[in-house]
């Protein structure tokens, strides 16, 4: 049990190609693009959206 625990927590090369693998049976390879694009832009509204709310801290001040 204990080989396997640290298998886990402790992400080498063999944990990685296992997620790999795991998330192609999951999504299949044509549907991972796709999903990366909706995770970038995801990523950029919210940085977007903070950037928006610093400056509107900084005009109040």
């Amino acid at each position: 049990m204990m080989s396997l625990n640290m298998f886990l927590a402790i992400p080498g090369g063999t944990s990685i190609i296992l997620i790999v693998v795991v998330v192609l049976l999951l999504f299949g390879g044509r549907k991972i693009p796709e999903l990366m694009r909706g995770l970038g832009s995801g990523i950029k509204e919210f940085k977007d959206a903070t950037k928006d709310d610093e400056a509107k801290k900084v005009e109040k001040e």
